[in-house]
């Protein structure tokens, strides 16, 4: 049986607002770890992911998905300024992590800027999730987490396609999603500002 991914989620200090840095530093590990878990999960499901450049594709599409998930949540919580602050270094965390597993598995490229690369994948996911609802802070859009995937299946072999889209969907998103808002609620709970759930602009990270 799976462990479950132990998240943190609330602070043990609550004088003041927590910065950006301390938000992302949290949230985009909780955020890798789910989506590298996830990764494990299908290859023990006996989905062929055969080589690490798959590995990290896959990673990448969970994580540009649940990046954008937190968005969501933020655009509902907190005033803009706060959120493009938290969003942006949340993602600026998330390419340094993608750059450092890339490089520590698989050799450094000298021609290559992972995290550069990373980012504009990133923002590239932003603009397509900006497209789809995402009805409260508990659930996607059906059609949001059919082109997650539809992403997925489009980087397996044609042996896996057929029932890559039901795992995905059914089984590993909700509790990724799940997992993710506990951390990210928590960690948000000093928000000052509360808003409806509604649909952001792409937020461009840098």
């Amino acid at each position: 049986m799976v462990k479950p991914v132990r998240v943190r989620t609330i602070w043990f200090k609550k004088d003041d607002a927590r910065s950006a840095e301390e938000i992302a530093t949290v949230v985009a590990a909780t955020i890798w770890r789910v989506a590298d878990k996830a990764v494990d999960n299908l290859g023990r499901e006996n989905y062929d992911i055969i080589t690490p450049a798959r590995g990290f594709k896959l990673i990448a599409e969970f994580v540009a998905f649940l990046a954008h998930y937190c968005d969501r949540m933020a655009y509902a919580s907190l005033p803009a300024e706060r959120r493009t602050a938290v969003l942006q270094t949340v993602a600026n965390r998330l390419g340094e992590v993608m750059a450092e597993n890339i490089i520590s598995t698989v050799g450094a490229d000298s021609g290559r800027d992972f995290k550069a690369e990373f980012i504009d994948f990133l923002n590239r996911r932003f603009a397509d999730y900006a497209e789809f609802e995402f009805p409260d802070d508990e659930k996607a859009s059906f059609p949001a987490l059919r082109f997650l995937g539809l992403q997925i299946r489009d980087e397996m072999g044609d042996n896996d396609k057929t029932w890559i889209m039901d795992q995905i969907m059914d089984i590993e998103m909700p509790e990724m999603m799940g997992t993710v808002r506990k951390s990210f609620k928590g960690l948000l709970s000093d928000a000052p500002v509360k808003r409806g759930f509604g649909s952001p602009d792409m937020l461009p990270p840098e």
